[in-house]
């Protein structure tokens, strides 16, 4: 009699979330508070993946934001939020846009507060960040890799 497989769960928690760093910075106060407010906003993500033990993953989210009025820094503010994920029973391509995109979009809104508390402390109006679409995003880095010739990747 043939053994029977079972197929493996696939399993999904988050087990911790928390700030990992955070920093902000008014490089022109108090005297920027006296201009006039015209502001631009610099916006920039990065996230990192690091592979823990046990199916447990860090999955890390750096949210930074650069404000400048009339070509002066008004402030600059960088959030890196963190959360520790148990992910088993997936395949290699099922567990990368997990990894990639499904956890940052569970950190986004914990970075968003952040910033937001960060800066109305400072002494600015609130900033209000919009969602973010990490899949779409995920979809555009997985396409520029596909076409990154192998002689020209960086390990």
């Amino acid at each position: 009699m043939a053994e029977e497989q079972t197929p493996t769960e696939k399993q999904f928690s988050i087990q911790k979330i928390y700030t990992k760093d955070m920093s902000f910075e008014t490089p022109n106060t108090p005297k920027i508070f006296t201009e006039k407010w015209e502001p631009t906003v610099d916006f920039n993500l990065a996230s990192n993946v690091q592979t823990l033990e046990n199916f447990l993953y860090e999955v890390s989210l750096t949210v930074t934001i650069t404000v400048k009025s009339e070509e002066k820094t008004a402030y600059l503010v960088e959030v890196n939020q963190a959360g520790i994920f148990t992910l088993s029973g997936f395949s290699d391509e099922e567990l990368a846009p997990m990894v990639g995109s499904f956890c940052p979009n569970i950190l986004f809104p914990y970075a968003r507060e952040a910033i937001s508390d960060l800066v109305s402390k400072g002494g600015f109006p609130q900033l209000l960040l919009a969602p973010v679409n990490f899949d779409a995003l995920y979809a555009q880095h997985v396409q520029a890799q596909q076409q990154v010739p192998p002689s020209e990747t960086i390990n």
